[in-house]
């Protein structure tokens, strides 16, 4: 599977973005990278070939690392589930939200594809 590579976007000078976002909406687990605690489950609301923008109920610091293993569906990949997980660092947090959650939004760094004999989200 390639993530899109494809600039949808003009660079406006508070506009950092360089790649085409996708809304989609897939369960992960977040862990914050050398942190021994458990996953946080969230559902990412976007996603690029460069990053991700998903919730949590707590904030995260900008500039840690952190570690998201998800799982694109059949109908995203045209073929089998594929399992990815990534490294990241977390490059804003919205606290401004609605709903009282916090927004993150990661850069990707690094992903590798993750071989499972069951695939779960």
């Amino acid at each position: 599977m390639q993530l899109p590579t494809e600039s949808s976007m003009p660079q406006a000078g508070q506009e950092r973005r360089t790649m085409r976002r996708f809304d989609m909406r897939l369960p992960a687990a977040v862990r914050v990278a050398g942190n021994g605690l458990r996953d946080l489950l969230t559902e990412t609301q976007n996603v690029s070939a460069r990053g991700v923008f998903f919730h949590l109920d707590r904030p995260l610091a900008e500039g840690i690392r952190i570690e998201v293993t998800m799982t694109f569906p059949p109908h995203v990949t045209l073929t089998e589930p594929v399992r990815v997980r990534f490294t990241a660092r977390v490059v804003r947090v919205d606290t401004s939200q609605a709903f009282g959650g916090v927004g993150v939004a990661a850069m990707i760094e690094e992903y590798e594809f993750v071989r499972s004999n069951s695939v779960a989200g």
